[in-house]
Order: structure tokens, then sequence, then C-alpha cells
């Protein structure tokens, strides 16, 4: 687990190695075990390693046999040895025992066909000296983040979008023509970023550059494939046994693996089968001074009866407030989700024991256990039954009643997956965002920015299109951005068991009423987890990480913390600061909740604070 960066070594009068380890500086938080460079008169690349696997190996940048190519990667491979012996009988020579070297002599036998056989989180570069060549990839899932830098000739990459800020020809400005749709979504549904000229590697993306060319593709896509063949009892079945070897995989390192423990399903059941492996796992929870949002009574007494320990620390309204500037500043782009915070206290807290941790990112996603998916379930159901002309005319007939019992069924029955999108207005919705916006922005709704992403899977069934829409977009963008970046920001490792290739394909072909049917939620997922967690354990909503910053943000103290922001510079420059006041002064008064707005806007204005302000992290020094 490590961060990299480099740039295509073409910008006239600059010192490349100069600037090359300033970047690479800037996410020591990533790797503080190491830091190595390679320079050229092409291309320079850095990189930051928290050692893993193979501690006293498998340093970076790594080459290959005769000194051709170079690769930096972060992530993890777990079937790294079966590959290397796969490797060695083709006749490649090892000079170490890591998981980098796998893909450096795949990529020499398989070319991008390497990406077909890799099962781990990874984001990687290798140059090619001969040929003048980069490729680079990232994962399936996202899970390990991958930016790159395009203006003119210049071309920067790499793991976080602030080592970029050291490069003097790195320009920056904010694409003010996307913050509609940040306030909507909590993020850019797409390849694009705040950062003007900067963009994501897509998950399952590989990418190819050289001085007359950039291509990149897709090399993998979800594909739901439901086989109707196996009773409930049998899909728990297949659950367990490839989610347990998952787990065990997950499991391999020379250093001790914790893990992440919330009261639900998920990491309860990850840590259960570490622990019932014969790892005897320390576990870490997280929770507020206010007893009635912390979870961590359910976290504690689950550790006690499985018998491991459980190490938890708690936060206050002052941590979670004076925690942003960092917390924004390592997340790179703007994201307004209040369980950042948490779980930012979280790994810094594990991070002084273990230096990798299991966690429950994924299963939502994969297996069905979202309520909108138990929303979108029924209204499929009703969809089905009615045709669409009849649908139409009752949400039509529907929208011009008053409010009434049902209208809202009828209204959203009347309209396509697509149109419904929750996630596409999570936080505002298209006509309300512009009153707030001190320039007129107009362009598509958020509805309209995620259909192509429905139009890919139109065939399926309204809840498989939703989770494959959350799988491209909400998961990857925020459940694993934050993932990333607050373990991260404290040199831990996070892996996640659930987001491995082999349950993937197995999540895949599960019919849509096992994974969710009338009021449940995860329905095989809870069958296979039910053999080895108590009732309370694999039967708790889901609750995410509730927070008390609705209350708090009607605390004088944080109010007026909020307030000032509102009439301060960066809020004059974006957005209607009487209109930001307002919202705040309704929430404060208790007659509406508006904390996910107020924290969408406060959250915009402490990144930009932080990436575009006066403040030393701020600026280029090379």
């Amino acid at each position: 687990m490590c961060g990299f960066t480099g740039f295509i070594n073409n910008t006239p009068g600059i010192d490349a190695q100069r600037v090359i380890e300033l970047m690479g500086d800037r996410i020591r938080h990533r790797g503080p075990d190491d830091a190595t460079y390679y320079v050229d008169d092409d291309v320079a690349l850095a990189h930051r390693r928290l050692s893993i696997i193979d501690l006293e190996g498998g340093r970076q940048p790594m080459f290959n046999e005769d000194g051709n190519l170079v690769i930096v990667f972060n992530g993890e491979i777990y079937n790294y040895q079966e590959l290397r012996e796969e490797l060695v009988a083709a006749g490649h020579v090892f000079a170490t025992h890591s998981d980098t070297e796998t893909i450096l002599h795949g990529f020499e036998q398989w070319g991008r066909g390497v990406l077909d056989r890799l099962r781990g989180m990874f984001a990687f570069a290798i140059w090619d000296k001969r040929e003048k060549k980069l490729f680079g990839a990232r994962d399936i899932f996202g899970i390990k983040p991958y930016y790159y830098y395009r203006a003119g000739s210049t071309f920067l990459f790499g793991s976080e979008i602030k080592s970029f800020l050291d490069h003097p020809a790195f320009k920056k400005s904010v694409v003010r023509e996307r913050i509609p749709d940040y306030l909507s979504y909590e993020y850019l549904p797409d390849n694009k970023t705040l950062f003007r000229d900067v963009f994501k590697l897509m998950p399952g993306s590989w990418f190819e550059w050289t001085a007359d060319s950039f291509v990149t593709e897709r090399y993998y896509d979800y594909t739901f494939k439901p086989d109707e063949s196996l009773t409930l009892e049998q899909w728990a079945d297949r659950i367990e046994d490839v989610f347990t070897k998952s787990v065990d995989a997950h499991m391999i390192a020379d250093v001790e693996v914790g893990g992440f423990l919330s009261s639900g399903v998920d990491s309860s059941y990850a840590v259960e089968r570490a622990y019932s492996a014969g790892t005897n796992i320390r576990t870490f929870s997280v929770g507020y001074e206010e007893e009635q949002y912390s979870e961590l009574s359910y976290a504690q007494s689950f550790s006690e009866e499985l018998g491991v320990e459980n190490i938890a620390n708690k936060i206050s309204a002052d941590d979670f407030f004076d925690a942003m500037p960092d917390i924004q500043y390592y997340m790179d782009e703007p994201l307004p989700n209040p369980a950042e915070n948490p779980l930012y206290f979280l790994a810094e807290n594990a991070a002084k024991h273990v230096k990798v941790v299991l966690s429950g990112e994924g299963a939502d996603e994969l297996f069905g256990g979202y309520p909108n998916y138990l929303a979108e379930d029924h209204l499929g159901r009703y969809c089905e039954r009615v045709p669409r002309g009849v649908r139409k005319v009752a949400g039509a007939v529907a929208g011009a009643l008053p409010a009434v019992k049902g209208k809202h069924f009828l209204t959203h029955g009347a309209m396509e997956p697509w149109e419904r999108f929750s996630r596409a207005d999570y936080v505002f919705e298209n006509e309300d965002r512009q009153q707030y916006l001190r320039d007129k922005i107009t362009g598509p709704t958020p509805q309209e920015g995620s259909k192509p992403y429905f139009d890919h899977v139109a065939g399926l069934d309204a809840v498989s299109q939703l989770q494959y829409v959350d799988m491209q977009t909400w998961m990857a963008f925020d459940i694993l951005l934050k993932a990333d970046r607050m373990s991260m920001a404290h040199s831990l490792e996070l892996r996640v068991p659930f987001l491995d290739r082999e349950v993937l394909e197995l999540a895949l072909t599960i019919p849509a009423r096992y994974r969710v049917a009338n009021d449940e939620s995860k329905v095989a997922l809870r069958r296979a987890a039910a053999r080895h967690l108590p009732e309370r354990v694999y039967n708790k909503e889901k609750l995410g990480f509730p927070s008390p910053l609705a209350v708090w943000l009607r605390d004088d103290k944080f109010y007026n913390r909020v307030k000032d922001a509102f009439e301060g510079p960066v809020a004059q420059e974006f957005f209607v600061p009487e209109k930001l006041v307002e919202l705040l002064d309704e929430h404060k008064s208790g007659r509406v909740s508006n904390m996910q707005k107020i924290w969408s806007f406060y959250t915009f204005i402490v990144w930009y604070e932080e990436f575009f302000g006066e403040g030393e992290r701020a600026q280029c020094r090379a």
C-alpha cells in the first residue's frame, strides 16, 4: 500500500529531480516508510511506500530484468503468488517476493491482458523506455485512486491531486460550471473533477500515453447474469464459501491486520470470518460523546461475545469541526458526507496499533443493502403490473393533487428509473440549487447526467439498474473515495474483502429477489451471515455513520463558525451569501432540517480555502 506520482519530463527549465521529490513529499502520508524516485530525460516517477508485504524488498520504482520497464504501484494483489508461479514457469526471473514485480512481469507476458488476471486493489503506471510509452490502470471497483492532468503537452499522474500542486506547469482553476452537479450529487458522476483539466481514471480502465496520442478504455464492466436455479440456502452456501476465501486472501500481510467494526452486518461478518480462520483480530470502533448517536455499545458487545479486543474512541463537536480543513485537504475533492469525519478519527486511532484493517465497504452495492433499493423494488413490481400509459396518467393526476397519501408513489411510478434516481438530487434538486449560485449556470439536470449509466443497463430490473449505477458512481466517488483518503491520511491500509473479483462475480448472478424482497435488504447475504452472527447483528437496520451534526449546527458556537464562512470571500465568489445565511437561520430555528445542504456549501468553502487560498499547503513549492 503506497502512493505514487509522476510526470512526462517535457517542461522547459524545471529541475525535474527537485519537482518530483516535492510532488512525492505531498503524499508522504500514503507511504511514510520509504521514498524513492526515478528520473530520466522523458519521465519522472515518485513512490511513497507503506511496507506491508516483502518488508525488506519490494522497493519502487521497480524494473524488469533488462531495465526497460519501470513501475510504480499502489495497492495489493491477493493472487500474486499463483501468478508468480505461472510466470516463473514461463521463464521470468524474479528479484523480490513482492506483488509489484508480479504485475511487471505479467505485463511483459500478457500486455494489457494482465489486468484480467489480477485479483486485488490497484493503481499503477509502467514506463516503457524504448517505446517512450506510459501505461496506467486502475482496479475494477476503483478502490485505489488514480488522477491525471492533461493540458497542452503537460501530463501529470498519480494517486492524489495534491501531488500536482508542486509542478510548475500545473494551472489551478475551479470548473465553475460543474458546481451545480457537486451540489446535487456530492461529487461529479463522471471522469471529471472540480479541478480544470484534472480527470479520474475510471474504475476498471487503463490509459496509454505517447507523445502523439492519449487513449483510455474500459477493460471490465459489471454484468448481471441472474441464475434462477438455486435456492436461498444454496446462495448462502456460495456466499459463505467465496467470502470466507476472500477474507483469507485479504489477511495476507507481513504485518498485523485489524478490523473496523460498526454495529452492522457487513463489518461484523468480515471480522467474524477473520476470527474463525484463527486470527485473533483486534477491532476498532468510533462513536460520539452524544450517546444517542453512537453505535459503540453494539460493536463492543459483539467484540466481547466473539472474544476479540475492541479499541474505541469518541469524538466531540470541536473535534468534528476542527478537523475539517485537514479532512478536505486529504480528500482532494470536496465531499460533504459527514460520515468521513468519524472515519478520519477511527483511522487515526487504529493506526496507533496496526498498519492494515479490514472494512465492510461494498456489501450494500453488491448485495442490495440500501433503503432506496427496497423502495425501487416496490415501485418496480407496480410498474411491471401496470402498463406505462396508465402509470403516466395516474402520475399526472397525482401530481396535480395536494399532498395526499400515495401521491409520491404514483408520481414516481410514472417515471423511468433514471428519472427518479434519488442519488442525482441527493442534496439539491435541479431547480432549487440555482438560487444559491452567484452565476447562472445552465446544463443537463442531475438525472440527465446519470441517464447514460441507466441506458447501458436498460434491460435489467429496476433494482439491478440502481445497483449498477451506484457501483459506477456512489461507491467509487463517495464510499471508496472517503475510505481511501481517511485511512491513508493516517498511513493506514484499508482492505475491502466484499470488493473482490470473485465475490463480485458471484453477487452479479444472484436473482434480484435474493438481494431485496418486501422489506428485507441483502437477503442472501444476511442468510449467510446468520449462520455465524447473533440475530441482533445480522438483522440490524443499516445506520451508516449517524451524526449529531444537525444538532450542532443549532449551537451558537458552530452556527457562528459556519455563518462566518457563509459571509466570507469564498462564499461571495461562488454563491449568494444572503441565501446561504437564510438556509442556516432556517435550520437554527428548528423549523426545517437543512443540515446536508448547509454542509455541502461549508465543505466546498473549506476545500477551496485549502487548495486555492493563501495557506502554505495551497502553494507550489518548486
